[in-house]
């Protein structure tokens, strides 16, 4: 049976390519439908990165947000018409939000709102780890950039919310996702 994936992409270019990649790979080893929920920044950054063309490719439908609550995924996210919600790549501005309780974006709100369901929720925070990290721009040229203190604060917050399952890196989503079998099969 196929497997349902709500897939929340926040505004960052800093592990977008990664994270598209290992979302299309899901198709080729697992039995997946994914359809993919667009922050307003996140559609100027996968736009930036010239992968909005790949993203249409292996999602079932692409969802551009146009407030906290349009389109409206809250309800099947809660109601279990998808078996689980990907946020991928998260900026450390969604982290803040989503640790503090802020629900004004369609990606906060509907992790805010699918907390209180069974449907498990798994984040990649981009800012995770102290010190620099090297990302790729969209040219393919390096970027070096000091992930502050306040970022790590909020991605461990977010590791400690009920419900929600950090994800350490793209390489990580599979793993997440055999996961998410394994739960609904138990459940049936």
């Amino acid at each position: 049976m196929t497997l349902k994936v709500a897939w929340g992409i926040t505004g960052s270019g800093d592990l977008m390519p990664e994270t598209v990649a290992a979302m299309s790979a899901l198709r080729e080893t697992q039995d997946v439908e994914i359809t993919a929920v667009l922050s307003k920044a996140a559609v100027k950054v996968v736009r930036w990165y010239s992968l909005t063309d790949q993203v249409k490719s292996f999602t079932k439908a692409v969802l551009i947000e146009e407030d906290a609550n349009t389109p409206f995924i809250v309800g099947k996210l809660q109601i279990g018409r998808f078996d689980c919600f990907i946020v991928a790549p998260t900026t450390a501005n969604s982290v803040a939000k989503i640790a503090h309780g802020i629900a004004d974006t369609i990606i906060t709100n509907a992790v805010a709102q699918t907390a209180k369901s069974d449907t498990p929720i798994y984040v990649l925070p981009v800012d995770q780890r102290e010190g620099t990290t090297v990302t790729t721009r969209p040219g393919g040229e390096r970027l070096e950039l000091a992930i502050r203190a306040v970022d790590i604060a909020n991605s461990r917050a977010l590791a400690e919310m009920e419900g929600i399952r950090v994800l350490s890196g793209p390489e990580e989503i599979a793993d997440a996702v055999r996961e998410c079998s394994r739960r609904r099969s138990e459940k049936q």
